[in-house]
């Protein structure tokens, strides 16, 4: 479930990582590394430097190596970051709420006896070298009017659907889309050609608020509209029953009475 602001989050954490020099590769989990790698590559990429910088876009998270090389952490729908043994985030909707470390896919230990993981119980994470970041599109903490437009317009696709795409906007998950949507007052289902100048004016409002305020509560699970995304859930606005149905594979949740 990670979406942008929990990665967003983990970036933060991984600023604690920083300058320390990485003595040992503990754990690489092969599920994890590309085709072309393998465990030891990474051990001769990393043990002996140390990361000088934490950077993200959208749900990857990118640490620059002392050596010249991008380390690129993707989280999948259950990973956590934890540096010396803490997340930013104890545990993830949807995932288990248990805190195992059997389940740390990738770990290295740092010279001073400190550590960094990525504890992932459903092993969907992925280490990657030097990432390519022209595949994603503008990061969810950047959208503008006229990056959204052009997304949009021209697009038979449903709006959920087309927000989701990573390559377009990157870091929007389902979470934080079905609660934009809800807030924004507009259907998921709808292709996304046909919303107007003031759909668009709205969406692109709630955009930029949803992400900032669920930010500050700690993550895309703490919306208005999460308690409420289960069988039988009830509008918090107007106390309709909501609608519940799949696009793009995912499950969605929308008001049948004010969203259209």
């Amino acid at each position: 479930m990670p979406e942008g602001i929990e990665v967003e989050l983990y970036r933060k954490t991984a600023l604690k990582a920083l300058n320390r020099r990485i003595n040992i590769i503990n754990t690489v989990d092969s599920k994890y590394l590309p085709k072309v790698f393998n465990s030891l590559d990474i051990k001769n990429l990393l043990e002996g430097n140390y990361f000088t910088e934490a950077k993200r876009k959208g749900k990857l998270l990118i640490l620059s190596l002392s050596n010249g090389f991008h380390i690129g952490l993707r989280f999948g729908m259950t990973g956590r970051l934890l540096v010396d043994g803490k997340s930013a985030i104890e545990t993830l909707e949807y995932s288990s709420s248990r805190n195992n470390p059997i389940w740390d896919r990738f770990s290295l230990e740092f010279q001073d006896g400190g550590s960094l993981s990525i504890r992932d119980p459903r092993r969907l994470g992925a280490v990657e070298i030097n990432p390519n970041l022209d595949a994603l599109g503008v990061d969810l903490y950047e959208v503008t009017g006229t990056a959204l437009t052009e997304i949009l317009t021209n697009s038979t696709q449903p709006v959920k659907a087309r927000l989701m795409n990573q390559t377009k906007i990157s870091g929007l998950g389902n979470l934080l889309s079905d609660e934009i949507l809800w807030r924004s007052s507009i259907d998921p289902r709808r292709p996304s050609h046909s919303l107007s100048r003031n759909d668009k004016r709205r969406l692109l409002h709630h955009i930029k608020r949803t992400v900032y305020e669920l930010t500050d509560r700690g993550g895309s699970h703490m919306g208005n509209l999460q308690s409420h995304r289960t069988i039988g859930g009830l509008c918090p606005k107007d106390g309709e029953l909501l609608d519940r149905y799949k696009i793009g594979g995912r499950t969605t949740y929308s008001c049948p009475k004010h969203q259209n």
